[in-house]
C-alpha cells in the first residue's frame, strides 16, 4: 500500500473513522503480522502527521527491538531493526504501562509530559480518559533531544492469551510517535489511536493463535512419518525414524540406544570418547548409565548447554570436536521398564544485535545516551532454548519407539520359535490325520446304528446326537402308556442334573386334554417354567427335575401317540428358537419311524409264514422308510463334515500363520544376506583357499540363483494354504442352527475356493471361467450354513453339466464354459435376490419341473442321490421364507434364481 510523504493536509483526507476502518480491513484480509503492522504504522503517522511512527517490542531479557517503522522525509533517522537496552525503560514505567494501561504525550520544549491512564491501579477501568500534565525528567528530556525528538506519543499494546482464561496480560510492546517539531495531540486522537492499539493486540493474538495452530499441525505431521516408519512392513526402520526425529528438531546429529541388544543407531555429528574408549558406546559409560537411572518414565532432560551441565562434566571433553550445543534426552520405558534412550543433538550458532547506540550490557546505564548510532554486538557460541512444545513432541515420539523395539524384540523371538516350526507341523498333520480316521470310524458306527432295527439303540442315539445339537441339558423320550401314563425310558444327561431314567408320571397330574392336544401335533414350548401357565403339580413336577425351560414334541405313530420327545433346560430360562423346533421335530419323525420300524419289523417276524403278502407291502414300506431316513442322513453327513473341516482348519490354521507371517522376513533377510554376499565378492574378489574349497563343494552361484526360487515358490504355497484354511473354517458353519446376520458374498467366495480344483484345467477338461456380477449388499440375516449347503449343491450341478463343454478335443465346438453368478437387492430393499447360470446343455420343461422333487436324477449311478437341489429348496423355501426357481432350455443353459429375505422373519409359535 502506497501513502502520501506529505503529510499536510492528512486530517481532511484520513478521518477517524476511515483509519479504524482501514487497520479492521488490513486485520482481516491479511494473516500476516509484520504486514498488518507496517500498514497500521503508516496510517497512524498520516493521521497524526509526524515525522515517525514505530512499533517496539519487548523481549525476554527486558530489552527491545523496532519491528515496523514508517518516517516522512530526511527529519528524523530509521530506527527500524535496532535494538534497545531494557534499562532505557525503566521498570517503574513498565508496571504503569501494564496495570493503568498509561498514556505518555511528551513535549521537549516546555518540559511536559501528558499522563493518561486507561484504568486504575487496582485494574478497574475508568469513567474519562482525560491527560494530566507534569514536568518531565531532564534525563527523558536529553534522551529524546539525542533522538532529535521535539514531541512524542506512547502507547502500550497489551497482550493476553485467547487460550487461557485466567491468564494475566502482558506487556507485549509500544506504539510510539515521533516529532521533530513540537506538536499538540488532543483526546480525541490519543482515543482514536488507543482504538487502532486495541485492534493490532487482536491481530497480535489472532497471529500467535495461527503460529501455534501450524506448530501443532507440523508436531502432528512429524508424529505421523515417524509413525510410518516404525510400524513399516516387513522390517521396523529404526534408523530412517531416527533421522526423521533429528530433521523434525533441526538437530546435527542423534543417537538410538537399544538397551536389551546394546544396538546403536546414529546419524550426523556424535561425541569422541577420549583414547582407550573410542570403542565403547558412550551409553554404557557408568557416568550415563547413573544419570539415565535418575529419569523416571515420561521424564525428558532438555540440556540447553551441556558444558553448564555438572552431571556431564566429565563427558563433555567427547563434544569438544564437534558443533554439538544443546542435547535432548529422551529415555524410553515400556510398563516402567527401561529399553533405550535416544539422543538429539543440537548446534550452536553465533548472533549479530543491532544496537541503538553502544553501551556496555553487563553495566546499567547511568546517563542518557548521547549517540543512536548502529553498534553491532557479536555472540559467539550462543546456545538455543528447548521449547516446551519440542518436549512435548519428544514424550510422543518416546511412547512410539518404545512399542516399535518391543515389536522389534517380539519378532526376533518368533525367528527362535520358528526353528522347531517343520517339526512341529509334522506332529500336528500326523494329529489330524489320526483325527480323520477318528472321525471316519465314528461316521461308520453312526450309520451301522442307523440300520439297526434294535428300538433301545435307535432311540438312545436320537437323545445322544440331538443334545449337544441343541445344547440343552437334559434330553429324554417319554413312552406313554395306558390313561395317559407312562415313564422316561432313555436319557442323556449334561452336567450334574438329577436323573429322570425311569421316572414315571405322577398320576392325574396331566389332564386328558394334554394327550389330545399332543396327539392333533401340538408342539409346546415353554419358555419360564415359574412364569407359565401350569398346574400346581405339573410345575412341582418340573422343579423336582431341576427344569426351567422344556421343549416338548409328539412321536405319533400313524393315529396312535406313542410318547414326547423333550428338550429340558435346567441352568436358566430359555427361549426356544423357530429351527430348534424344527430339527427337533424332524428328530421325532425319525424316532417315530425307527419306532415303526421296530415295530414291523418284529410283526414282521411273527407273521412271516402266515402274510407273505403282508410282507411284500412291509418291504415297500422299509423302502419308503430308508429313502426319507437317507435325506436325514444326509443332513447329519453335511453336519459330520463342518464339524471336521472346523477342526482341521483350527489345527492347520496356528502353523501356517506361522509360516505365512515369517516368510516375507525370511525373503527380505535371505535377500539382505545376498547382497552382502555380493558385497563381500566385490570387495575381496581373491577369498582365502578354505573359502573357494567351500564355494566350490556348495555350488554357490546355484544356491544363489535357486533360493529366491525357493522363498518364492514357499510364499505362494503359503498363500493358498491360508486361503483355503480360512474357506473351510468360514464353510464349516453348515451345521449352525442359529441365524445371524452374515456376508453371502463370503459363503459364495468359501464354496468356490472349495469347489477350486473341480473349476481348474486338467489333461482331460478345460477351466470353467467364473464371472462375477455382485451387487452393494448388506448383512443378511439367514442360516449361514445351510446358505453354504445350497451354494454347493447349485455350483457342484453346474459343474456336472458343463463337462461336455470342457473337454479337450480337436472337434470339440462347443463354447467355453462359464458360470454367471449376480447378486442383487430387490427394488424395495427387502429381499436378497441371487442368480448362478450356466452355458450347459440345458435341460427339457419335464427334467425342470421335477429337478426339486426328493431322489430324482439325472445323473448316472453312483454320480448323484438325487437328494442336493430337493435339501436345498427346503433350506431356502421352508426356512428362509424365499423362492428358488429354475429356468432352462435345451442347448441355452441353466439358470437358478433364488430370493431370500434380508431380516428373516420370525416363525409363528406352535404352541400358540
Amino acid at each position: 500500500m502506497a501513502f502520501p510523504d506529505d503529510p499536510s493536509g492528512s486530517m481532511q483526507t484520513f478521518n477517524q473513522e476511515g483509519l479504524l476502518h482501514q487497520i479492521t480491513n488490513q486485520i482481516r484480509r491479511s494473516l500476516d503480522l509484520q504486514e498488518i503492522l507496517t500498514a497500521t504504522v503508516a496510517e497512524i503517522r498520516l493521521f497524526l502527521a509526524t515525522d515517525r511512527v514505530m512499533v517496539y517490542r519487548f523481549d525476554a531479557d527486558g530489552s527491545g527491538e523496532v519491528i515496523a517503522e514508517s518516517i516522512h522525509g530526511q527529519y528524523l533517522p530509521s530506527l527500524l531493526r535496532l535494538h534497545f537496552p531494557a534499562d532505557d525503560i525503566p521498570q517503574e514505567a513498565r508496571e504503569l504501562l501494564l496495570s493503568t494501561r498509561q498514556r505518555s504525550i511528551v513535549d521537549v520544549t516546555t518540559g511536559q509530559i501528558g499522563l493518561s491512564p486507561l484504568q486504575s491501579t487496582n485494574g478497574k477501568s475508568l469513567d474519562t480518559e482525560n491527560i494530566y500534565y507534569r514536568q518531565v525528567d531532564p534525563c527523558h528530556i536529553q534522551y529524546l533531544k539525542a533522538m532529535g525528538v521535539q514531541s512524542t506519543l506512547v502507547v502500550p499494546i497489551l497482550h493476553q492469551d485467547p487460550g487461557r482464561q485466567s491468564a494475566q496480560p502482558e506487556l507485549w510492546g509500544l506504539l510510539v510517535s515521533h516529532h521533530s517539531q513540537p506538536q499538540t495531540i488532543s483526546e480525541q486522537e490519543l482515543k482514536v489511536v488507543q482504538q487502532v492499539v486495541d485492534q493490532v493486540a487482536i491481530a497480535i493474538a489472532q497471529s500467535n493463535l495461527l503460529t501455534e495452530a501450524r506448530a501443532k499441525q507440523e508436531r502432528e505431521a512429524a508424529i505421523n512419518r515417524v509413525t510410518m516408519l516404525l510400524h513399516k512392513l516387513p522390517t521396523i526402520q529404526l534408523q530412517e525414524a531416527l533421522e526423521e526425529v533429528i530433521a523434525t528438531f533441526g538437530g546435527i546429529g542423534g543417537r538410538l540406544y537399544v538397551d536389551d541388544s546394546t544396538e546403536v543407531y546414529t546419524w550426523g555429528k556424535q561425541p569422541q570418547l577420549p583414547y582407550g574408549l573410542e570403542n565403547s558406546i558412550i551409553e554404557q559409560h557408568p557416568i550415563w548409565q547413573n544419570w539415565i537411572a535418575e529419569f523416571k518414565p515420561d521424564n525428558i532432560w532438555a540440556i540447553t548447554d551441556l558444558y553448564q551441565e555438572p552431571r556431564l562434566r566429565v563427558l563433555a571433553p567427547a563434544f569438544q570436536s564437534t558443533q554439538i550445543r544443546g542435547i535432548l534426552l529422551m529415555p524410553l520405558h515400556l510398563r516402567q521398564n527401561f529399553v533405550g534412550v535416544i539422543s538429539i543433538f543440537r548446534p550452536g550458532f553465533d548472533r549479530e544485535i543491532l544496537w541503538a547506540g553502544r553501551h556496555d550490557p553487563n553495566l546499567r546505564q547511568s546517563l542518557p545516551r548521547l549517540s543512536f548510532e548502529v553498534w553491532r554486538e557479536q555472540k559467539k557460541g550462543q546456545a538455543l532454548e528447548w521449547k516446551p512444545e519440542e518436549i512435548s513432541l519428544g514424550q510422543a515420539l518416546c511412547y512410539h519407539f518404545s512399542i516399535a523395539i518391543q515389536q522389534h524384540q517380539m519378532y526376533q523371538q518368533v525367528q527362535v520359535l520358528n526353528t522347531n516350526l517343520e517339526l512341529r507341523v509334522q506332529e500336528q498333520t500326523a494329529e489330524l490325520e489320526k483325527s480323520l480316521l477318528l472321525t471316519n470310524v465314528l461316521k461308520q458306527v453312526t450309520e451301522h446304528i442307523r440300520s439297526t432295527l434294535d428300538l433301545k439303540t435307535t432311540l438312545q442315539t436320537i437323545v445322544r446326537e440331538v443334545r449337544p445339537l441343541l445344547n440343552s441339558d437334559r434330553m429324554l423320550i417319554f413312552q406313554i402308556g395306558n390313561e395317559s401314563n407312562g415313564q422316561v425310558i432313555v436319557e442323556e444327561i449334561n452336567g450334574n442334573w438329577v436323573s429322570a431314567l425311569g421316572m414315571e408320571a405322577p398320576p392325574k397330574c396331566f389332564p386328558d386334554e394334554y394327550s389330545r392336544l399332543y396327539f392333533q401335533g401340538r408342539i409346546r414350548a415353554i419358555n419360564n417354567v415359574s412364569t407359565a401357565s401350569l398346574s400346581a403339580c405339573h410345575q412341582e413336577f418340573l422343579q423336582t427335575l431341576q427344569v426351567q425351560a422344556n421343549l416338548i414334541v409328539p412321536i405319533k405313530i400313524g393315529t396312535q401317540l406313542w410318547g414326547l420327545l423333550i428338550a429340558h433346560q435346567c441352568d436358566a430360562p430359555r427361549h426356544w428358537q423357530d429351527g430348534e423346533i424344527n430339527l427337533l421335530q424332524q428328530l421325532a419323525d425319525q424316532a417315530a419311524i425307527a419306532i415303526q420300524q421296530a415295530q414291523l419289523y418284529e410283526q414282521s417276524c411273527a407273521a412271516e409264514t402266515h402274510a407273505k403278502a403282508k410282507a411284500t407291502q412291509l418291504e415297500h414300506t422299509l423302502y419308503e422308510l430308508q429313502e426319507t431316513q437317507a435325506k436325514l442322513i444326509q443332513s447329519e453327513k453335511m453336519s459330520s463334515l463342518g464339524q471336521l473341516v472346523a477342526g482341521i482348519a483350527h489345527e492347520i490354521n496356528n502353523p501356517v500363520n506361522f509360516i505365512y507371517g515369517n516368510l516375507y522376513h525370511a525373503t527380505t533377510y535371505t535377500q539382505q544376506l545376498m547382497e552382502l554376499l555380493q558385497l563381500y565378492q566385490l570387495h575381496y574378489p581373491r577369498p582365502k583357499k578354505e573359502i573357494d574349497l567351500v564355494i566350490e563343494a556348495i555350488d554357490l552361484d546355484f544356491v544363489v540363483e535357486d533360493l529366491p526360487k525357493i522363498m518364492s515358490s514357499m510364499q505362494v504355497g503359503a498363500d493358498r494354504i491360508r486361503s483355503i484354511v480360512l474357506s473351510l473354517r468360514n464353510f464349516s458353519r453348515l451345521d449352525e442352527a442359529d441365524n445371524k446376520s452374515v456376508d453371502i458374498h463370503e459363503g459364495i467366495e468359501n464354496t468356490l475356493l472349495i469347489l477350486h480344483h473341480l473349476l481348474k484345467s486338467n489333461v482331460h477338461f478345460t477351466a470353467i471361467e467364473v464371472i462375477k456380477d455382485y451387487g452393494n449388499l448388506p448383512r443378511v440375516e439367514c442360516y449361514a450354513g445351510q446358505m453354504n449347503q445350497v451354494f454347493m449343491n447349485v455350483f457342484t450341478n453346474a459343474i456336472d453339466a458343463l463337462e461336455e463343454n470342457r473337454k479337450i478335443e480337436r472337434n470339440n465346438s462347443l463354447p467355453s464354459a462359464k458360470i454367471w453368478i449376480s447378486t442383487k437387492l430387490s427394488i424395495e430393499k427387502s429381499r436378497l435376490l441371487i442368480r448362478i447360470a450356466d452355458n450347459g446343455p440345458g435341460m427339457t420343461e419335464e427334467v425342470r419341473k421335477r429337478i426339486f422333487d426328493p431322489f430324482f436324477t439325472t445323473k448316472s449311478v453312483g454320480k448323484g442321490t438325487g437328494l442336493g437341489l430337493a435339501i436345498s429348496y427346503q433350506i431356502v423355501v421352508e426356512n428362509h421364507g424365499g423362492l428358488m426357481e429354475c429356468i432352462s432350455q435345451p442347448s441355452k443353459g441353466t439358470e437358478f434364481w433364488i430370493e431370500i429375505p434380508i431380516r428373516l422373519l420370525t416363525k409363528v409359535n406352535l404352541t400358540e
